[in-house]
């Protein structure tokens, strides 16, 4: 089987691509990530994917690499990334409440031998309940969600913010879309089961 390399330092990509249990290394991508809001979301986290992915070809240069990326759509049309603090965090939920808005996770796999490569997008939308601040500052102070766009983690107590959630596959708005990413790999002959 041929190595496979996850782009990626994010805790959640990586207990997520151990679902699929296959044999997999883990790289940092050297490639920095820029937000540019007159770029639709749908390009650029393909766009960010494949360079995250391609970054490493240098390195490993016989391997299957899986780059992803995501950003945060609010019901305002605008384009968000990682909140980076508490404060921010709590500023981003209270003008999300009680509104809808989508994720756009871009996946890339780059056969790094050949140069071939796979870019999609995958799209979660999620409608928030009206929250009162202090609810809103309880759940940043005891879940600290400041590396996750959105400001949230579904897979934890994020859960509880939520009215309802709409997409194809709940793993693309952890980060990285599962079912999307077996059908990536199938194209190169891995099989996963």
């Amino acid at each position: 089987m041929r190595t496979l390399i996850l782009a990626s330092t994010s805790p959640y990509r990586l207990q997520l691509m151990r679902q699929l249990e296959l044999t997999f290394h883990v790289a940092a991508p050297r490639y920095k990530e820029q937000m540019d809001p007159s770029v639709s979301a749908e390009l650029l986290v393909k766009h960010q994917a494949l360079q995250k992915a391609k970054s490493l070809a240098d390195k490993y240069d016989d391997a299957l690499i899986v780059g992803s990326d995501q950003v945060f759509v609010d019901a305002r049309h605008r384009l968000l990334g990682k909140p980076g603090t508490q404060e921010k965090a709590i500023e981003q939920l209270l003008e999300m409440q009680g509104r809808k808005h989508t994720f756009y996770t871009g996946l890339a796999v780059y056969d790094s031998a050949t140069g071939d490569s796979l870019t999609e997008f995958e799209t979660f939308s999620v409608s928030m309940r009206e929250l009162t601040e202090k609810q809103i500052k309880h759940y940043v102070a005891k879940e600290n969600p400041i590396d996750c766009a959105g400001s949230f983690k579904i897979e934890g107590l994020g859960i509880a913010l939520m009215e309802k959630m709409a997409g194809n596959d709940y793993t693309s708005l952890i980060g990285l879309p599962l079912i999307l990413l077996v059908d990536m790999l199938s194209h190169f002959d891995v099989e996963v089961l």
